[in-house]
């Protein structure tokens, strides 16, 4: 596993800058805190966005395939006009009556299974994961969380304490216990439930043997940053199930698998045929706008707030719905769900010919249009495959596409269009990762 918390990041050296972006860099050190880090060996500088393009102060544009928080195209006009119009009115907290914000949750509601009916809203994707855990915990009884092992769920101090992914520095909770994946275990398909229910069992033993009891099982139900694995549907229904049993709540993260992402549902956990208790939402729902929620059912929602006290100034305010409703007005009107399948389907095809021809191309998953695709040979040294993974990250950058990497190993890219990209779109991307390979020297793997 790679110790450097961000690999695909700028490095003072890596690249001879325009003295423009190197003057900017300058001034960024002498004023931002040193946590801060800048994408790719040679950083990009954006002045504006439109659909699918970023553009540089140049005026050349960038084919953006990573950022899913625009996930229906940079500035939305109608986005936009809906954030304007709200900004123009009132700008107000949800202690004030205020019939959209009932609206909105209703319809938010109503694209979820029926037993999940309570809405509470947030600003962020970090702030709805840190209330879930709360909500759990109190409802359980139990302190204990499981993840996965290279999971990430946030930047708050509760988040961080149960995101292996953020480094040996940021330290685990010890009410934390990891569970590793059928995937990257190298556990065939079929063996995949049996795998992850006994990994879920033996967490929830020691949890409770060492007293400290089971609050839930938290995943990101597309297990991005472990590498995007979609595949065996319904191989995580024995561990849910087991911490059911064992008095645990199911919190299933959806910020970067929900709205539409995947396709063939509006949410990820779908996709396994599972209904969790809790929802976590954020990016996506506004489109940019920050906007996240908690949705989950009644009785653990309903005792949390009769227990505990949670709003904020920010969190369900009037902009923010609006933002949030013009999404997912979007989304149902324009039917993104069909367009996200038929989207997702050219992609893979395309890549799949790709990887007929290129063999850096180990292995393609998908659901819809969320990707990650394996790079380098399944013998070859994982620091082999990493810096490969890399340098074809950074090809496309330089040929004004983006995209980044994943996964314990970051051996993986992740593509995350966003949800509007046409068929022109998906050709290009194809072309540049073509040539990207084409240009990048494989025999780097065996030097390794």
């Amino acid at each position: 596993m790679t110790t450097d918390l961000m690999p695909n990041r700028f490095r003072p050296g890596d690249s001879v800058l325009p003295a423009r972006e190197a003057d900017l860099i300058a001034r960024r050190d002498a004023v931002l805190g040193a946590s801060y880090r800048l994408q790719y060996r040679k950083p990009v500088h954006f002045v504006r966005g439109e659909g699918m393009w970023l553009y540089d102060p140049d005026g050349r544009a960038y084919l953006d395939f990573y950022n899913n928080v625009p996930s229906l195209g940079h500035c939305n006009p109608e986005v936009n006009a809906a954030m304007a119009d709200q900004a123009g009115r009132i700008s107000a907290n949800t202690r004030y009556l205020e019939p959209r914000l009932v609206d909105y949750a209703e319809r938010l509601t109503a694209t979820f299974p029926a037993e999940i009916d309570r809405v509470v809203f947030t600003c962020t994707g970090s702030e709805s994961n840190d209330l879930a855990l709360r909500i759990a915990r109190l409802a359980s009884g139990g302190e204990g969380v499981i993840v996965s092992s290279y999971a990430y769920h946030g930047t708050s101090a509760a988040v961080a304490a149960v995101s292996p992914n953020l480094g040996e520095a940021v330290q685990i909770s010890p009410f934390v216990r990891m569970v590793t994946l059928p995937g990257p275990a190298g556990v065939p398909g079929a063996q995949a439930a049996a795998h992850f229910e006994a990994e879920v069992r033996a967490a929830i033993h020691d949890l409770k043997r060492r007293g400290i009891g089971v609050a839930a099982l938290l995943f990101d139900s597309i297990f991005s940053s472990d590498g995007v694995w979609t595949h065996p549907p319904g191989f995580v229904a024995g561990g849910v199930e087991a911490v059911r049993a064992a008095g645990g709540l199911i919190i299933c993260d959806e910020v970067q698998p929900g709205f539409g992402r995947t396709g063939a549902h509006m949410w990820g956990f779908q996709h396994h045929g599972i209904v969790p208790d809790l929802v976590t939402l954020g990016k996506p729902m506004g489109n940019g706008f920050p906007i996240g929620a908690v949705v989950g059912r009644k009785a653990p929602m309903e005792r949390f707030g009769v227990t505990a006290r949670y709003s904020n100034t920010f969190a369900g305010n009037t902009i923010g719905i609006a933002c949030a409703d013009a999404v997912l007005t979007i989304i149902e009107r324009d039917s993104i769900l069909g367009h996200v399948q038929t989207m997702g389907a050219r992609l893979r095809k395309g890549l799949e010919d790709l990887a007929s021809r290129q063999p850096a191309l180990r292995a393609i998953r998908n659901a819809g249009l969320f990707f990650g695709i394996d790079i380098g040979a399944p013998d070859s040294p994982p620091a082999a495959r990493r810096k490969l993974a890399l340098d074809l990250v950074n090809a496309l950058r330089e040929d004004a596409v983006l995209v980044s990497t994943t996964g314990a190993n970051e051996d993986t890219l992740k593509v995350r269009p966003p949800l509007i990209c046409e068929v022109g779109h998906v050709d290009l991307f194809l072309s540049s990762l073509d040539r990207a390979l084409g240009g990048t020297p494989l025999r780097i793997v065996a030097e390794l």
